[in-house]
């Protein structure tokens, strides 16, 4: 795939950008300290399943979690006693215990296979106790699982499609335990950026300094608004939901290029830059071919052995190469028409940009994550 049919989105979203600065609701960029998620885990037993369970004679803790919960239930097995299970999975369960949540408030949980089970669908969680960070037991999870994927397999050959090994449970788990909440009794409220930037937090800051809701606001850091509200909780929920709709003109951003190495993935924001120079780009590739040579004597009788001798061919080639001029581009739509001008594919863009930042004449910062 060539780079100007990987850009061939961009150009068509960038011609509808317009060319002064936007604005931005104050919710799309902060989030309130303190007001966050937490995750929840804990450890349980799916069973109900049509034979793809976990092989006990390799995962023996879903013999032993079997047995204890079912001495828990008042039946005692026999020591000594090899339990063939096949509809039985030992799994973990995660959840995201929400900010403000109540008791007897319903979450969704995952549940996600930790033996050799074949597949979780069709089967049933038991209760299962969710723990958080502390080892206090916030939830308890329960239900049946819904797993996205399907498969089969006969003789020796199988087809599947999506993941077997871990599924969801909407509404799964119930709150039980809840977080102690300081929410209205300070009248200090944190304001968090979603990305640090120092021009960004006085821009916040003077949005709702300029709003005339009664609030002050002061930035402390390039992250961290600093606001001083009416104390309460109804007064500070009315307070925040003006706050949160006040438009910020977010003026010009940072140039970034993001480069994702595992997949070929190149954006870059509408900031960027090139100046002229000259890129030279060539592909390289080896070839290496090897083919066995049987060789057999003339006649039966003359004593010789048959002897199998490998041969190998190796063959380089070079395409490409030739020094071409980059033009200086002062808008997005110019670079990426000058970019496309390289003929590179995106794995080998990677590489032009990075060479590009060293020589000075790419005007972004280059992130490779």
């Amino acid at each position: 795939m060539r780079i100007a049919s990987f850009f061939s989105l961009m150009l068509a979203l960038v011609a509808f950008m317009p060319a002064s600065s936007q604005a931005d609701r104050i919710r799309d960029l902060v989030d309130i300290q303190g007001v966050r998620e937490n995750s929840l885990i804990g450890y349980g037993l799916v069973v109900g399943l049509d034979g793809s369970g976990d092989q006990t004679m390799q995962t023996p803790f879903t013999t032993q979690t079997l047995t204890n919960m079912l001495s828990q239930l008042g039946i005692t097995v026999p020591a000594g006693t090899n339990m063939q299970l096949k509809n039985v999975a030992a799994v973990m369960v995660t959840a995201k215990l929400p900010a403000f949540g109540r008791t007897g408030q319903a979450i969704d949980v995952v549940v996600s296979s930790m033996g050799n089970a074949k597949s979780l669908r069709g089967g049933t969680l038991l209760m299962t106790p969710l723990k958080g960070v502390d080892n206090q037991v916030y939830a308890l999870a329960q239900g049946n699982v819904l797993v996205g994927g399907a498969g089969a397999a006969a003789g020796g050959s199988s087809v599947q499609v999506n993941q077997l090994a871990g599924g969801r449970i909407t509404n799964g788990a119930v709150i039980e335990r809840e977080l102690p909440s300081t929410f209205g009794a300070s009248n200090l409220i944190m304001l968090q950026l979603k990305q640090d930037d120092f021009s960004m937090a006085q821009r916040v800051s003077d949005a709702i300094n300029r709003s005339g809701l009664g609030g002050s606001a002061a930035p402390v850091d390039s992250r961290t608004i600093q606001v001083i509200a009416p104390r309460g909780n109804s007064s500070q929920v009315r307070f925040l939901a003006d706050v949160q709709n006040i438009d910020v003109n977010i003026g010009v951003q940072d140039a970034k290029v993001i480069v994702n190495s595992r997949t070929g993935s190149v954006v870059m924001n509408r900031e960027v830059t090139l100046q002229s120079c000259a890129i030279a780009q060539g592909n390289l590739s080896v070839t290496i071919n090897q083919q066995n040579v049987v060789s057999q004597p003339d006649t039966p009788l003359a004593g010789g052995q048959t002897v199998v001798t490998p041969q190998t061919e190796i063959s380089l080639q070079q395409g490409g190469g030739a020094l071409q001029r980059v033009n200086a581009s002062a808008n997005l739509n110019n670079v990426v028409r000058a970019l496309n001008s390289l003929g590179a594919t995106p794995m080998e863009l990677m590489s032009i940009l990075q060479a590009m930042q060293s020589a000075g004449c790419l005007r972004a910062k280059l992130e490779i994550i």
